[in-house]
Parts: C-alpha cells; structure tokens; sequence
C-alpha cells in the first residue's frame, strides 16, 4: 500500500478512540463495536507496514508472558510475532516447572510474572465455566498489586481462547473477509454459514463458533448457525447473537441443516464443536476428581459424532452456497477426511483449493494481537504509527 493509503488509514484511526488504554481484551461481546472498529484499523496499519519493511516497535524493553493450558501452534507463534513485532521479548509460563505445582496461587503467580511485563496472553479453553473464570482472575490479581504499588504498570490480559471465546482468531477471520470483500461495510447482506461438523475427536472447544456468531453478526451479516441436535451452543451466546443481529441490520438464524446453511452463503465454517451438555459434565467429573468417569464420557461422546459422519463440507455442499463460489474459512487445523483422519470435517478436495486461503486467513493472527497490545498499552497510538511510517525506518 502507498504511503498515503496508510496515512488515511491512521487519520481514521486517530478519530476512531477504542477505549483500551489500561484495559484488557477477554471477550469481543464486552466491548463497543467501535472498538473492535479500532483493533481492525490497527491490525491492518500494522500488516501495511511490515509489508513495507517499515519496523514499528514501540517498546525499547519489556516482556510479553504467555500462559498455554491446551496445545497450540498457530495462537501460540502469533502471540509471540506480535510481541516482537512491537518490541518485546516473549516468555512462557510452564505450569509444570514453576511453583504452580507446589501450591502457588493464582493471586501469586499473576503478580510475580507481572513485573516489568506489558501483556500476559493466555489459553485456557479446556473445561467450560473455567477458562474465562481463570483469566479474569489473573487479570484482577493484577490490578490489585498493581494498585498496592506492588507493580509499576499493570499489565494488560489479552484472551488468547478461552471456554467462551477466541477473539484474536474471530478477528483474524473477520479482517480475513474484510481483505477479500473488499472492506466492512461490503460484508453487509452477506450470508455466512457457522456449521458444526464431523470430527472423530470429541472435546473440541465452543469458543470458535461462539466467536463467530457474536462477532459476524455486529457488522450486518446473515449469519446461519447450523448443527445436529444436541450440539448447542451456550444459550447466552446465542441470545447475544440474535441482538447484535437486530442492532446491525443482519439477520441470525439457526437451523439443524446443514446444507440449508450452506445454500446461498458467501462464506462457510465447517468446524467441529463438543455439546454443552458435554463439556458441562467433563467439567463436573474432573471438579469431581472422578477420572476414572473420563472414559465413559468420551466413549459415548464419540458414538453420538459417529451418527452424524454426513455433516461434512464436500463439493456437493460447496454447490448449494452462492454460485457454487463461497469462501471457506477454519481456524485450523482442519479434521481433513483422507489426509488427517478417515473422516472429518471437510473433503480432501474442497480443503485443498482453499488451504493456501485458510494460511493467509491465520496470518492476520499476529497484527490483530499486536493491535490489542498496541490499543491497550498507548493513549494514542494512532500517533505512534504516525511517526513510524514517517520515519520508515526498516525492519531489517
């Protein structure tokens, strides 16, 4: 992008106020559209400039802490280009090796990887009811020592997944379609299909098609969810969806077709998901201290996705969506049938022709986080990409 491309773009952010400095970002369906407006602007801003080799690193020192409670690959390397991005040196807390293991408090460990650090990201995505409960607790464990004086600065809590919600991947996707339409406003009307899939593992977590629904359907969408019964997603997720729905002129619809989603869509998202009333009750056992009940649960949690091995995105599906041209979207990695598993989510052909899409669609992850670090830690940082791009001063 030209120079003045850019420029325009940050004079848009610096009328654009996002209401993150000294916030966190946990949840997209807590904060006000126009700052999710702002993270966008920034994310793009960011990316136009490392395209153009132009270093934008705020911070002479600092360190940004992540915290992973489930594997990762795509969420975890994105953190940490993000950070470096910026500026800052990155550092992962091992449960397993620190004195989390020996009893250590949540209060405690929060406040002793606070120090002299600017953003702690975590995951914790596992088991529904904890992994928002955990983050907010870190997050108010800061506060106070940062309060007490104990802290210099309080360090901002990005959401990396939780239970609830993955906002850097809902935002990724959505700067994804804003780059193929053509901006936000030309995804207003367009029908996005959210569908559950098959997937020969039981315990994936809600937070993707959560995110997506709450996310899409504040800019005008017509966002269909689709799933088998039982496969729900949480109730006041859903409910949110239905509002932000009204509230932007979209529409919201959920149906147990998922070919009936898939008709006349733009954009699909085959992803498989767990049950609520699933992910609720692995919670209680492990709360419980019955593992032993673990291996109940999974066995007959894999024999209800067995009854619905059909709910796969194929080419037959792919020719119902508007002109047999819609874009497929997934967080990766893809249950893909015949390449990854006997049986997933979505055929070998269909994931093929969009795979390279699907890579450009993950490598928006590291500006959207590097956005939330830049909006949370700067009262203007429409200013500081102002001076970067004049000083253009390269990356390497």
């Amino acid at each position: 992008m030209s120079a003045t491309g850019i420029g325009a773009k940050i004079a848009a952010l610096g009328q654009l106020p996002s209401g993150l400095h000294n916030g966190d970002f946990l949840l997209t369906w807590q904060h006000e559209t126009q700052t999710l407006r702002a993270i966008l602007l920034a994310a793009e801003i960011l990316e136009d400039l490392a395209r153009a080799g132009v270093a934008t690193r705020p911070f002479d020192s600092g360190l940004g802490i992540s915290i992973f409670r489930d594997n990762s690959t795509r969420t975890r390397y994105a953190f940490r280009s993000a950070c470096n991005l910026l500026g800052l040196m990155t550092e992962e807390l091992d449960e397993s090796t620190s004195q989390i293991a020996h009893g250590e408090t949540v209060r405690e460990t929060a406040t002793m990887i606070g120090f002299l650090t600017e953003v702690v990201g975590i995951r914790d995505d596992i088991f529904l009811g904890e992994g928002h409960r955990y983050q907010t607790e870190v997050a108010a464990a800061l506060e106070e020592s940062h309060r007490a004086g104990v802290l210099m600065q309080r360090p901002a809590v990005v959401n990396l997944q939780s239970d609830l919600d993955h906002p850097t991947q809902s935002l990724a996707d959505l700067l994804h379609l804003v780059t193929m339409f053509g901006g936000l406003e030309a995804l207003r009307g367009k029908r996005l299909a959210m569908s559950w899939a098959y997937s020969p593992s039981y315990g994936k977590p809600l937070s993707v098609p959560q995110g997506i629904i709450a996310l899409m359907t504040r800019f005008g969408m017509n966002v269909v969810l689709a799933h088998p019964p039982g496969y729900d997603l949480v109730d006041e997720t859903v409910e949110t969806a239905r509002r932000f729905a009204i509230q932007s002129g979209g529409t919201f619809a959920v149906t147990d077709s998922m070919a009936e989603a898939f008709d006349g869509a733009d954009v699909v998202y085959p992803k498989s998901w767990a049950p609520v009333a699933v992910m609720r009750e692995r919670t209680r056992i492990l709360r419980a201290g019955e593992r032993a009940k673990l291996a109940d649960l999974e066995r007959e949690a894999l024999a209800t996705n067995a009854r619905f091995k059909s709910w796969e995105c194929t080419d037959a599906l792919m020719q119902r969506t508007k002109e047999g041209q819609a874009r497929y979207l997934h967080c990766l990695p893809a249950d893909v049938t015949d390449v990854s598993c006997a049986a997933g989510e979505v055929s070998k052909a269909v994931f093929e022709r969009s795979r390279l899409d699907t890579y450009r669609e993950a490598s928006h992850k590291p500006f959207v986080i590097a956005a939330m670090v830049l909006l949370t830690r700067f009262a203007d940082p429409a200013a500081l990409l102002r001076r970067f791009a004049s000083e253009r001063r390269l990356r390497r």
